[in-house]
């Protein structure tokens, strides 16, 4: 101790705890003791009275003038009128309370008069009162001291001092270390120098259960089997606890008992007798006395402080070291588990007793790595397994065991189990070796993973229970929400409150703490996720909640790594992550094919029922196309109602399958209607006129009936068809009222998109343009395809018997083109009526190209049954005249430029009819050798028919036919002998 009382006495100077810190009352806790019971037939009071025959043994055996008895009352009068120690003894030194102890202040403890200005009630017992008639008058030495606080009554006192007078004179010369005091007892005490015959047997009894335990039941050496001294002892014991001994002097049982005593005594480990006893130095029994004399170092009247006068109490226990077979180490280490024995079964109130305990662990480690004792290395594991048990049974739980009130406390616990583990490990050879091992840190490791994980359990265990009981409640949170709201309060008190503490073992302890939520909490997840199929409001709270828990989490662990070697990986990779953001992600696709998967059964079935009806509504669209907008807009409005965070991630998505809905719905829309090419009629043969044919006549007269009879059965289809002109315009309108609709859905996605809770919406909302591309693109393709079917529907299909079966055949005045323009104009007020405005002016514009494209046909590819002369070019001109002017409607209809941009190809060929014959053969010739060089003189080729029908005055294909239905002469000439063309087909 004497280290550390020097030590400790410089560095602290003081205790610098600034708080007088006491734990909450607990119930009283027995500890077993780490001796065991090595006396078990000698009560406390027994052990105690002679551990202070000892201590009074020792102390007269340090002075080097002979005994004198004094009673105890001329000692107190004595005391009180001499400034100096009576005889210079030590027992008799006079207490003197000027200097503050040393070992409390080494220790960390305060003195009893700071902790009676400090709201305390103890009081050292060297500044207070003893009981009884003690209590009249103060102790002023530090013998009457010990023997109030050892509880020894002033008549066992002055008996035992009696008793030592009369060994001193019996044994003259010899030291206390040399007798068996016990023996000695017995051979000068007699039943007369007790108040009772009880008292006396009783005394006997003890000195001979003393000599059983010190000799036989735990000696200083071990004893042979064939050593009769203990048989022999053994017996007499025995005899003597049956019929008391007569004691006091010479007689033959006691001759026996010393003859046999005194061999077990002065055993040596050499075999030859010893000078010194060994009877009360075997361990454990020794260290059982021992304890009883430290335990004086406590307040008798309050229990829990140490007193003021320790270091003079400590000072005569010392004196005992040689009769007890002790040392400095082994004074250590009672003294720790003695302060610790009392702070715990005196209810964990005085925390001056742990932070006593913790301090001198530090001094029990030091003492622990300079010596190999196998007796000291026993006794060491013993008392630190014990206190490193209790220690662990709080920490291993310590969220129950501490809190903001007491939790300076908990510090002194950890560092106690841990330097108690540290030394256990020390003392172990395997440990000693492996250098790698932490013990401190993998200590708190368990620490922080056990006690988070009881309290997690209990926090789970509260709200089943709560949960059981609001089950009336409307709209609970589910569980596991409120669970992740928890733990993460949980962490940041953990972070908070523990984890500074901790971090003195442990850098990472603040890690450890959020990974070992991470994974209980990560297991009820994950038991969660699995019985998840779809989405619903309770697993998008739960999955968020669970997200929001790990960022938390992850947050502390990594501001917890900073300073850490590996920077924290070594936790993260303890965090494998909920990928809650992933599972929602999953269950909103989910959703979204089930929502895209019922659109699209919707589209296949109410399209197979659609009627196309212009009268349907005032718009005249489809009402299907009305409906299929509606679920598309609550399909958009119900993603972004979904509480998620990623409504632009999964955005794109949704819209993808709805496009694709949208795009199947308009695909349908404009199938079966046809195209330019399948209303337009196949090109027949090259022909040339026959000069002086009767034949137009008689074509005429036969076509006129043919004409009536294919009007009348047109009429009859187009009214019941879904692809009739009105069903065609209403086909048109859909598209359109689609395509206007995809623009304001777009639109108010985006007003959506920036209210979402999106960090990302300013990129995303920028893409916005790319949505429903496959849609609007399908929108305006099938407008444009649709519009361009109805025109040549109508001019080549419903008015092919004006057009194509009517105009100009047989004789071209007398079939103008007036019947066409009176029934395309009703098809034009018919189309204009039904279309919608802003598609009006494109449909208008196809029927007029579609119109031209027919009249070309008619001039160009009309066959056998049509031929014109250079004078009806005039008619053809003015008739064509009559058709532009039919779309331009006096300045109502189209716009001139598009009407003279459609028109212009069809005049340059009217320009080709107004030319002669003899200029058109040679025209023609010139472009066959500029198209085809100098093979061509030979025979002219035959030009191939342009694509499409493409016709051009320059182009020659175009040229030759107009010499086919060319009235005359020098055209018929040149298609016979050139081409060797037929007159009709």
């Amino acid at each position: 101790m004497s280290s550390i009382f020097r030590d400790r006495g410089r560095s602290m100077g003081g205790s610098k705890r600034h708080n007088y810190i006491t734990m909450p009352i607990y119930p009283i806790q027995s500890l077993p003791s780490p001796f065991g019971d090595p006396a078990p037939n000698l009560s406390d009071s027994e052990l105690r009275e002679t551990a202070y025959e000892i201590l009074i043994g020792s102390c007269r055996s340090s002075v080097s003038r002979s005994l004198t008895y004094i009673s105890q009352s001329e000692r107190a009068e004595k005391a009180t009128a001499a400034a100096a120690p009576v005889a210079g003894t030590s027992l008799q030194r006079t207490l003197s309370s000027a200097a503050a102890s040393k070992v409390k202040k080494a220790l960390g403890m305060k003195s009893a008069s700071t902790k009676k200005r400090s709201g305390g009630d103890s009081v050292s017992q060297g500044q207070g009162n003893s009981t009884g008639q003690e209590g009249t008058r103060k102790m002023t030495t530090v013998g009457e001291l010990v023997r109030v606080q050892m509880r020894v009554s002033e008549q066992m006192d002055s008996r035992v001092r009696r008793a030592f007078l009369r060994i001193a004179s019996a044994q003259l010369g010899r030291r206390f270390e040399s007798i068996v005091l016990p023996l000695e007892l017995l051979q000068q005490l007699k039943s007369s120098d007790f108040p009772s015959l009880q008292e006396h047997e009783a005394w006997q009894r003890r000195n001979l259960k003393l000599l059983e335990a010190g000799l036989l039941l735990h000696p200083h050496l071990p004893i042979d089997k064939r050593d009769s001294a203990s048989r022999q002892l053994q017996q007499i014991i025995r005899g003597a606890l049956e019929k008391p001994m007569q004691t006091g002097k010479h007689n033959a049982s006691l001759q026996a008992l010393r003859d046999a005593v005194m061999s077990l005594a002065c055993r040596s480990s050499g075999g030859a007798a010893s000078e010194m006893c060994h009877w009360a130095d075997g361990i454990p029994f020794n260290l059982r006395v021992y304890q009883m004399l430290l335990e004086a170092c406590f307040d008798i009247n309050e229990e829990t402080t140490v007193i003021d006068e320790v270091d003079e109490v400590l000072e005569l226990i010392k004196k005992t070291w040689v009769t007890l077979g002790l040392n400095q180490m082994m004074h250590n280490l009672c003294f720790l588990w003695v302060l610790f024995h009392r702070y715990v079964t005196t209810g964990l109130v005085e925390s001056d007793l742990l932070f006593a305990a913790n301090n001198l662990m530090e001094e029990v480690e030091k003492d622990a790595k300079e010596t190999k004792d196998p007796v000291y290395a026993e006794i060491l594991s013993s008392i630190l397994s014990s206190i490193l048990d209790w220690a662990e049974r709080r920490l291993l739980a310590y969220h129950d065991s501490f809190h903001s009130d007491n939790i300076e406390l908990m510090q002194n616990v950890i560092s106690l189990a841990v330097l108690s583990a540290k030394t256990l490990a020390e003392a172990n050879e395997y440990h000693r070796n492996r250098k790698d091992v932490d013990v401190a840190c993998s200590r708190i490791d368990s620490y922080i993973r056990s006690s988070l994980r009881a309290a997690y359990s209990q926090k789970v265990e509260k709200l089943n229970s709560s949960k059981k009981s609001s089950t009336k409640q409307q709209n609970p949170l589910p569980l596991l929400s409120i669970l992740a709201q928890e733990v993460s309060q949980m962490a940041f008190s953990e972070k908070a409150m523990f984890s500074p503490i901790m971090k003195r073992w442990h850098t990472l302890a603040a890690g450890v703490a959020v990974a070992t939520l991470h994974s209980c909490y990560r297991n009820e997840l994950k038991q969660f996720v699995s019985a998840v199929s779809e989405l619903t409001p309770d697993a998008i709270q739960v999955l968020r909640a669970a997200d929001k828990l790990e960022k938390d989490l992850v947050q502390i662990a990594v501001e917890d790594a900073v300073d850490s070697e590996d920077g924290g990986k070594s936790i993260i990779q303890e965090m494998p992550p909920y990928e809650a953001e992933a599972v929602i992600a999953n269950l909103v696709r989910s959703w979204i094919k089930t929502r895209v998967d019922r659109l699209k059964e919707w589209v296949d079935r109410n399209l197979q029922q659609e009627v196309w009806n212009p009268r349907a509504n005032k718009e005249r669209f489809a009402p299907s196309a009305v409906e299929v907008l509606r679920t598309v807009d609550e399909t958009l409005e119900a993603f972004f109602l979904l509480p998620i965070p990623m409504h632009p991630v999964l955005l794109p998505e949704l819209l993808m399958g709805l496009d694709i809905c949208l795009q199947n719905y308009i695909s349908k829309t404009k199938s079966g209607c046809g195209s330019r090419s399948t209303f337009t009629p196949t090109l027949p043969a090259l022909t040339r006129c026959s000069i002086g044919s009767k034949f137009h006549g008689v074509f005429r007269k036969k076509d006129k009936s043919h004409i009536t009879q294919r009007r009348k059965s047109q009429a009859g289809t187009t009214n019941g068809d879904s692809f009739g002109i009105p069903q065609l315009c209403v086909r048109i309108n859909t598209l359109q009222h689609i395509r206007m609709q995809l623009n304001i859905l777009e639109k108010r996605t985006i007003t959506q998109l920036r209210n979402s809770e999106s960090t990302r919406v300013d990129e995303i909302a920028n893409g916005m343009g790319k949505r429903f591309e496959l849609s609007v693109a399908a929108c305006v393709e099938g407008i444009q395809q649709l519009s361009e079917a109805t025109a040549y529907k109508v001019v080549f299909q419903d008015l092919s018997h004006v057009l194509w079966d009517g105009l100009y055949v047989g004789h071209a005045p007398s079939s103008r083109i007036e019947p066409f323009l009176q029934e395309l104009e009703q098809y034009l007020e018919i189309i204009s009526s039904t279309v919608h405005d802003r598609v009006r002016t494109r449909v208008i514009t196809d029927i007029m190209k579609a119109s031209f494209d027919g009249f070309l046909l008619v001039l160009l590819a009309g066959g056998p049954s049509r031929a014109f002369s250079l004078q009806d070019s005039e008619i053809l001109v003015e008739d064509f005249k009559f058709l532009t002017d039919l779309f331009w409607s006096n300045g109502d209809g189209l716009p001139a430029d598009i009407i003279d941009k459609s028109s212009s190809t069809v005049k340059s060929i009217l320009l080709l009819y107004q030319t002669d014959s003899e200029s058109l053969v040679e025209g023609f010739k010139c472009m066959i050798l500029e198209n085809y060089g100098s093979a061509a003189k030979s025979r002219l080729p035959l030009p191939p028919t342009p694509t499409s029908a493409h016709w051009n005055h320059t182009e020659p294909n175009t040229l030759l036919r107009v010499l086919c239905h060319r009235h005359d002469e020098t055209a018929a000439k040149f298609l016979k002998k050139t081409y060797n063309f037929p007159k009709k087909l």
